[in-house]
């Protein structure tokens, strides 16, 4: 299927899940806007974009803004007077994460950043999709989002929680609006917030994940499917999946 004059808002764009899915959508014909905190790793993939024939254009954006939000949004109904697709993929972790280490002011980075600025998007481009009577919102979430775990620490578990069940909300609401919402919650995906561990993965533990990649053609398949379909919650995980097993680092 194609997805030639889609309007597709892509947040995290730059890298992991949110590149992926910006490069998978813009090769099926969607326009891709770009949004992300750095301008340069934006431009790298609106590089790749244009490079493979596809279309895309970059806005900056720090999600954790809700005045910057909604800003974005007025900026992409303007120039485009629609919006098909947003896929919110902006998120982060740290390494301070336990119980143990956390501090108030990291719990609330991650919340920030992972609850609240999707909800901002959300919120933001919801008028525009009630106007035009359609739209899908793929909300990257994290099984932390279905299955507490203590890898992922209380705050990016909480905040994932957080995703899925507004995400639900969402349809519940929203449906009769012709707008549809997804929580895709994928295992350890091969992306660079892998880094931020207090104990980062060894190569060939990465190499064993879901990569990016894998990602990319989960949202392009999202993004195919009819308009009747909505899909509440999507768990994805890698074969090798070591979240079946009690991990402490």
């Amino acid at each position: 299927m194609t997805l030639s004059g889609k309007i597709t808002w892509v947040t995290g764009a730059g890298t992991g899940i949110g590149s992926a899915g910006a490069l998978k959508l813009a090769a099926a014909g969607a326009h891709v806007i770009l949004s992300g905190r750095r301008v340069e790793p934006l431009e790298d993939i609106s590089q790749k974009i244009a490079s493979a024939g596809g279309s895309a254009e970059i806005l900056p954006l720090d999600v954790t803004d809700a005045d910057a939000v909604k800003k974005a949004a007025d900026k992409i109904e303007a120039a485009h007077g629609k919006l098909d697709i947003l896929v919110n993929s902006a998120g982060l972790n740290i390494p301070d994460r336990s119980w143990e280490r956390v501090t108030p002011d990291g719990f609330d980075s991650v919340i920030s950043a992972n609850l609240n600025g999707s909800f901002y998007c959300c919120q933001a481009v919801l008028p525009l999709m009630r106007k035009q009577a359609d739209g899908l919102i793929i909300n990257v979430s994290s099984v932390a989002g279905v299955r507490p775990s203590i890898l992922t620490g209380p705050a990016y578990t909480a905040a994932k929680h957080g995703v899925v069940a507004f995400s639900e909300s969402l349809n519940m609401e929203e449906g009769d609006h012709g707008i549809r919402a997804t929580a895709l919650c994928p295992g350890e995906v091969n992306t660079p917030i892998l880094d931020k561990r207090p104990v980062p993965p060894s190569p060939e533990d990465r190499e064993k994940m879901l990569q990016e990649e894998d990602l990319g053609e989960t949202i392009l398949f999202l993004a195919n499917l009819p308009k009747r379909v909505s899909v509440g919650t999507l768990v994805i995980s890698p074969s090798h999946n070591r979240g079946y097993v009690k991990m402490k680092t």
